[in-house]
């Protein structure tokens, strides 16, 4: 039976429990995305791989569940968003301590495939659970309480991941989600049982052709993504064999999905304009934010001496604005036009990045915390009014559609632009270090007192040399990240005038 009347809001003391259990099953899912990243070394010891087989651990968990995120309408349709999210939680919770038992890398990478396949649903049911028990005229609110957890997630999973691992063990970084996991099923169950229809359709066929075609090419373009860095991208047939893949498999999709009664995927969703204008911009900005996020720390650890650990704490201030920013800017989101707010978000992401794109080589630990905070602010304040405008103007049984397939082109955006800011900052590292070598004059007076000088250092002339290509390729990298903060800036700038195309409603 389809969901025709809206259930009354919950008593304000049941919904505040309800929000932090659905709060708790969001943060468990979005701290996975990233929380093994650290650990891939400590893990491909352990179970006898190198790093590079390693992260097939990341690469598993990913594919799988963008899979499950775009069919989750469907899926609850058949079995009803309540139980569906139940399922999926306790699911996540027991493929979570089969991660953490594993003793093989095999093992470990089929845990965390079915980790990732019951992930999927989890998000945007908790969505879809949370605005359908909050009046409409607090969405905004909801929606702000809920992208807190999925900003501060990926962010503090690298910190959490690193601590627990060189404190305890990494098995404790998927062991981790089982109290979570259990406590937020059981409480969200005992609050929601007796009150939320039953939304299931029944007689519904199963769309196997979409499913199948939807599952090659999200994880032919998930492997291209993720492998795609070190294999050198289209010079591997490897990763040329993924992109043909997935292109193929994505066009039939489309025209399957399209000319098929039951669809797996709800494409009609494309055709309201709030809808398509905040997917194009949630896909856009959140790759170039996710790519700024990825290559800072990755820098520092690189050219810097961070440690993993120290790296995500001077990167982590982001979190901090999200936290503090994002329930008022879901408070903003109901009483603003949320394009208004979108638009101050992406320009003051435009601001920090031109900002960014200054550093130096004696850039401090304050300085990279402090310039990261309005970073944390201007994510709350495109993201969670962009939910907003997603969601304007639908029945709430369409709401998990719109949430699966929504987050699913944002999933897709994190991992595109972890894979591009990456090749933008290697390709303008060496494009720079080219130049700045082929600049270098041997026999110039200032090329000679260097050398000098580093004789009276105790260096030989090899050593000397050495030396002086580290220096080079260091100020390369710090060149080539200064230019993909330039390009962030722009991308951002442009971001401003697209998100005026959709109209609120």
């Amino acid at each position: 039976m389809s969901r025709t009347v809206e259930p009354a809001p919950l008593p304000r003391a049941q919904l505040v429990v309800l929000t932090v259990a659905l709060s708790l099953a969001v943060f468990m899912g979005a701290l996975d995305i990233s929380i093994a990243n650290v650990s891939v070394p400590n893990i491909a010891g352990d179970l006898g791989v190198s790093a590079d087989h390693g992260t097939w651990i990341i690469t598993a968990f990913g594919a799988a569940r963008a899979i499950l995120l775009p069919v989750t309408g469907w899926m609850a349709r058949r079995v009803g968003e309540l139980r569906l999210f139940i399922l999926s939680t306790l699911a996540f919770t027991a493929f979570s301590l089969l991660c953490g038992l594993a003793t093989t890398f095999p093992m470990l990478v089929a845990a965390r495939a079915l980790q990732g396949v019951a992930a999927g649903p989890v998000m945007p049911l908790s969505q879809s659970l949370l605005l359908a028990n909050f009046p409409r005229s607090r969405h905004g609110f909801a929606n702000g309480i809920w992208a807190m957890m999925i900003v501060v997630g990926p962010v503090a999973g690298p910190i959490l991941g690193g601590w627990i691992t060189d404190s305890y063990h990494w098995s404790w970084i998927f062991n981790l989600n089982v109290p979570i996991g259990i406590l937020a099923a059981l409480v969200t169950w005992l609050l929601l049982a007796d009150r939320t229809p039953d939304t299931r359709v029944q007689g519904q066929r199963m769309d196997l052709v979409g499913l199948l075609l939807l599952s090659v090419a999200v994880i032919a373009l998930q492997v291209m993504l993720d492998q795609g860095s070190d294999k050198a991208w289209f010079d591997s047939n490897f990763i040329v064999g993924c992109a043909v893949v997935a292109v193929v498999a994505a066009a039939f999709l489309l025209v399957w999905e399209l000319t098929d009664d039951n669809p797996v995927l709800d494409l009609a969703l494309f055709g309201r304009r709030n809808f398509l204008v905040a997917s194009i911009a949630i896909t856009l900005g959140y790759m170039t934010y996710f790519g700024g996020v990825v290559i800072l720390p990755l820098w520092l650890q690189t050219y810097h001496g961070y440690t993993a650990t120290w790296a995500g704490m001077a990167t982590a201030s982001l979190g901090v604005g999200a936290v503090l920013c994002a329930p008022i800017a879901g408070r903003l989101s109901d009483r603003f036009d949320p394009r208004i707010l979108v638009t101050v978000g992406f320009l003051i992401f435009a601001v920090v990045s031109f900002l960014k794109a200054d550093a130096s080589p004696q850039i401090t630990f304050a300085q990279i915390f402090i310039t990261r905070l309005p970073w944390g602010i201007a994510s709350a304040l495109f993201l969670i009014p962009l939910l907003t405008l997603s969601m304007a103007g639908l029945p709430s049984e369409r709401f998990a559609s719109a949430s699966g397939l929504f987050n699913f082109m944002r999933l897709l955006a994190l991992s595109a632009g972890t894979s591009l800011a990456q090749v933008v900052w290697h390709r303008r590292s060496d494009l720079h270090d080219h130049h700045l070598t082929e600049s270098i004059d041997g026999l110039a007076p200032s090329t000679q007192a260097w050398f000098e000088r580093a004789q009276d250092l105790g260096m030989n002339h090899e050593q000397a040399l050495s030396h002086l290509s580290e220096q080079i390729s260091g100020q390369a990298a710090l060149m080539g990240l200064n230019d993909a903060y330039w390009l962030a800036g722009w991308l951002f700038i442009g971001l401003t005038v697209l998100i005026w195309f959709a109209r609120p409603e």
